[in-house]
């Protein structure tokens, strides 16, 4: 069995400004979702409060306490690379969580149907969560900041996590008694 090598440029080979062109984007996209946790820190209790089934509930507000702990861990990663914790708006989380709204507001209150949109909204966050500390963990190694990709790989696992407990719930319980409503 072949065993992958790892390809970087030789540190010989970089140069000063694409790594300072590097680094700027890495701190953008640290803003980017740095705005994108704290405004999911806000929807999460709307979603808590549609929602139908006690187990979609729980997982929910259980996910909104790792949350809070994502902005704090953030802020944690910023300070580490000698940054201020600063939030830009983050478009396409603004996109999510208005889909989120119109989601909620298109389905009936009290059904297992509603809770099929609640999650089918949530996990589409996780994804774009998943994929944004996915490349900071990947963008913070490149950079040599050690204790910041260790930040976001710490909070990469609690993304997928999360992303599986809403599959299970969907498909223990919720998207059977949609079908059955």
């Amino acid at each position: 069995m072949a065993t992958k090598t790892k390809k970087t440029a030789p540190a010989a080979t970089r140069t000063p400004e694409a790594e300072s062109a590097l680094k700027e984007l890495f701190i953008d996209e640290m803003k980017d979702i740095y705005w994108a946790e704290n405004h999911l820190a806000k929807a999460l209790p709307k979603m808590i409060k549609g929602a139908t089934s006690d187990e979609l509930k729980q997982t929910i507000t259980d996910h909104l306490e790792q949350t809070k702990n994502h902005v704090t861990r953030l802020e944690s990663a910023f300070e580490s690379i000698g940054e201020k914790a600063k939030a830009v708006k983050c478009l396409a989380m603004e996109g999510l969580l208005k889909e989120a709204e119109e989601l909620l507001s298109q389905t009936d209150k009290g059904t297992e149907v509603r809770d099929v949109a609640i999650i089918s909204a949530a996990q589409k966050v996780e994804h774009y969560e998943i994929a944004s500390y996915g490349t900071l963990k990947t963008l913070a190694t490149t950079l040599g900041y050690s204790e910041a990709a260790d930040l976001f790989a710490q909070t990469l696992e609690e993304e997928k996590t999360a992303d599986s407990l809403l599959t299970k719930v969907a498909e223990n319980y919720v998207n059977e008694a949609a079908m059955a409503e």
